[in-house]
Formats: C-alpha cells, structure tokens, sequence
C-alpha cells in the first residue's frame, strides 16, 4: 500500500524545495517569490529505501472569497484530505505567524497524522523559532533544510512509521484474525485474479505521455479536469494560473495517460518576469518528454502567430501532434468555421500536412473521445516502421516519375534509403552527392512518404548521406 505524504504550509516556507529534494530532482518551480506553486503536484518521492507518493501544495492562504487564493486554498485541503501523513512546514528563521497559527486550527481539524517541520534550520537563527513552534500543538519541530538535504533522517522515520502502519493495516484487512491458520501452509498469492479472468499485469506500453499546451486561457486546465472528471487543476477566468507544468495520470479505455497540464506561453518578447520565463521553460521541457502534444487553440481567435510558433517547435522536437480547437460551443456557424480552420491549417502549417484537428468543448466535455481517437490514431503513425523492401520500392518510384535535378550539369543518383528509427519515423537516404539535393526534393521525399505510408501529419526525419548501396554487388 502507497502513502502518500502531504507538505503543507504558508506561502515561500520552501515546500517545493523539500519536494524536488524527495522526488529526486527539480520538476517544481522554486523561485523567492511568494506562491509561485499553485497547483498541487504530485510524484514519488524516496528516502533511502523507502518509496511513497509525495504531494506539494499552494501556500496556505486563508481566504473564502471566490478569489484565486481561495480556489488555491481548496485545492490545499483537498491534498490535506487525501494525504495519510501531512508535514506542516515552516519557516524556523521567521518564527510562528499568526497565518501559521490559523493553518494550525485547520490541520487540528482535519485528523491527520500531522508533524511540524521547521525548514531553513541551517544555523543558529532558526533556533527562536524552533522553541516558538512548540505554541502551535504538534510537538517539537523537525529542523529541517530542504535547500541542502539536513534533517532527511527524521523525514525517513516519519515516513517508515506511517509504511509500517499501512502495512500492518492492509495485512489485517487481508485476512482477519479468526481466520489465521493454526498450521504452516503454502497460501496462494494474491495477484488480483477474479472468478471472471486473470489480473490484468502492468505493461509500461500501456503508458502514454500527453502534453496540453496553448497560449494563456486556451483552457488547457479546464479540458484536462474535464477528461479526468474532477477539479484537479486549477482554474479561473485570470489568465495565466497555471505555473507548473502539472502531471495528471488518468485511466482511459484501459490505458493510463499521463496528462500533462502546462503553463500558456506568450510570445518572447512580452515575457518579462523571471518567474514566467521559468513557467515556459517548464513547457518546453513538458514537450521534450512527452510523446503526444495537443496544441489548444481557442476557436475564436484560432492560428495566432504564437499558436504557429508552437505547432513549429513540437515538429521540430519530433513529437506527434493533434490541434483540439476549444469552446466550440461559442462558435454560432459551424460548418464555415470549420472550412475556415482547415484552410488555415493548410496554408500556416504545410510541414504538418494531414495533421488531425479536432473541435472540442471543455467546459461542457463535447467530443472528447474524438480528440482521444485522434491522439492514439496519431501515436500509431509515430510510431510507423516500413521495411526496406517497401521503401526501395516507393523510392524507385519517386525517381522514376520525378528524378532528381542535375547539379552543375551532373544528375544525383539516390542509391538506396532505410529507416532508422521510429518516434518519430526517421530515414536514411544514400545518395552521390547528398550536400547538393535541393531542399524542394527533400520536401517531395517527404510528403511523399506521407503519402504512401499513411503517415499523414506526423513529423519525419530525413537524414542525408553519401555512399553506395551496400546491396548493389555492382557497385562494389
């Protein structure tokens, strides 16, 4: 059994510090600025041998008023409920502050295994606020330094004691007491078979990466708790919430789709606070490791120049792409509309001929297993591999009907092509003089290939080298 392990606390106390120091590496925004965190994220996290599920969370703020704060509160105590333990952070140098002693009442309330951290402990100015801790209820305070790992060894018995317990839990729920066998026997394990079939077993290729970017207020969040049929993230008519790029793991048809929300990115020259260069950075590196991008665009003002400049960069990272054209339900003539998207398509984004685009609305949850038929359709052909027989065969045809220019009064000869690679589909063409092949035929290859291997708007690699066919006896 998982526990999961909840750290909690007022704004800057440096819970996402703490985190990135228990996941193991820095996927939470870490900035002086004061709630920079405002969505709850969750990994896991491993002291020594031990694994759990770790979970930051918004800087506490005791607010009902509607506001964002508010919403950032909500999501805090949804992570409070879930959690099996809660480490209270503070900041030890600062002291108890009447907003820590107001989240004290709250956590009091809640029934939690609860233990006060007192994080920044790094020398003798935290020791006033360590003695001052002891007024908030929960014993004596763990001095902690999230910054430079000090004070992991008392997190790890936390921890290990809450293990030991869920365990001992578990156990006893598993077969109770008066049902303990007298004698030693071999029992079967308990792999989760049913009478109606055997258990389903993990399989990582059940797993698949999905990146949601957009501008700000595309409604990226607001599809993805729709998709997965809860307030996880949050939201708001504010542009811009979204800071993190939030993991979301999310069941679908039997496969479990790694939903990554993202913050919207702007063009470059309107982002000037470094904590917003550090929100888009956090994008592009969510489109880097995912293996799907869904590019949201808002259907009323749809192919911006930033939606653009994001279309090109995920082709260029090689990822598979599907554009979802959100709050459709806005639109009043739809079917001009939609002619008009595909026109549009067609002519700002050439390099992505064929690329899927679906109209979706997030709000209400319109066509959401269309846009998942589109996304597994295109996964498919991103991960398309053609054997080199076919391939010879379809490049013998492309020179035949269209051969290659000739280059200072001589013709290229292309002599043999192979694929190299998938994800995505990568290919190696052989040719006399590969430096000299115009960029135009490069682009006939290509769109070709699209074609006849039902590839359409997936982004493929062509790679150039000279050489001979090392299959024409020929040419040796």
């Amino acid at each position: 059994m998982t526990v999961t392990v909840a750290i909690v606390g007022r704004p800057n106390v440096g819970k996402s510090t703490l985190f990135n120091r228990l996941v193991g590496r820095k996927i939470a925004l870490v900035d002086d600025t004061p709630g920079v965190t405002r969505d709850r994220r969750e990994a896991e996290g491993k002291i020594g041998d031990l694994r759990f599920k770790v979970l930051d969370t918004a800087g506490y703020e005791d607010k009902t008023d509607g506001s964002l704060e508010d919403r950032m509160r909500q999501q805090t105590e949804i992570a409070i409920r879930d959690a099996d333990v809660i480490l209270f952070m503070i900041d030890a140098r600062a002291g108890v502050t009447p907003l820590d002693e107001r989240f004290a009442q709250v956590l009091r309330r809640a029934g939690k295994d609860v233990h006060l951290i007192g994080n920044k402990a790094e020398g003798k100015a935290a020791d006033p606020g360590l003695m001052e801790a002891y007024n908030l209820g929960f014993g004596e305070a763990v001095a902690l330094s999230a910054e430079h790992g000090l004070g992991l060894a008392d997190l790890h018995a936390i921890v290990s004691k809450a293990v030991d317990a869920a365990a001992e839990k578990a156990a006893e729920a598993a077969l109770p007491e008066d049902q303990m066998p007298e004698v030693d026997v071999d029992l079967p394990v308990d792999d989760g078979s049913t009478e109606e079939g055997p258990a389903k077993r993990w399989d990582p290729k059940r797993y698949l990466n999905v990146a949601i970017i957009g501008r700000p207020n595309a409604g990226k969040s607001t599809l993805i708790n729709r998709m997965v049929g809860e307030e996880r993230l949050l939201v708001g008519p504010e542009a811009g919430i979204t800071r993190d790029s939030i993991l979301v793991p999310w069941e679908y048809n039997g496969r479990t789709i790694n939903l990554v929300d993202t913050a919207g990115m702007r063009r470059k020259a309107r982002i000037e606070q470094k904590l917003e260069k550090l929100a888009v950075g956090d994008s592009l590196r969510s489109i880097q490791y995912a293996e799907v991008v869904v590019l949201l665009l808002d259907a009323q003002i749809p192919f911006e120049k930033q939606d653009l400049t994001l279309a090109d960069l995920v082709e260029r990272e090689g990822r598979a792409m599907v554009i979802a054209v959100n709050k459709w339900d806005l639109i009043e003539d739809k079917n001009k509309a939609l002619t008009e998207l595909r026109e549009q398509l067609e002519r700002f984004l050439p390099q992505l001929k064929g690329i899927p685009l679906v109209t979706i609305s997030g709000l209400q949850g319109r066509n959401i297993d269309k846009l998942m038929a589109a996304i597994f359709a295109i996964e498919a052909k991103w991960n398309s591999h053609v054997s080199t027989a076919r391939l010879n065969r379809w490049l013998a045809g492309m020179t035949e009907s269209h051969p290659p220019p000739a280059v200072s009064g001589r013709r290229l000869k292309l002599r043999y092509m192979t694929q190299a690679k998938i994800r995505p589909p990568s290919f190696i063409l052989f040719a006399s003089r590969p430096e000299a092949l115009p960029n135009a035929y490069q682009r006939y290859l290509v769109n070709g290939l699209r074609d006849a291997f039902d590839m359409p708007g997936t982004p493929i690699r062509l790679w150039l080298r000279g050489g001979k066919n090392p299959f024409d006896k020929s040419e040796k």
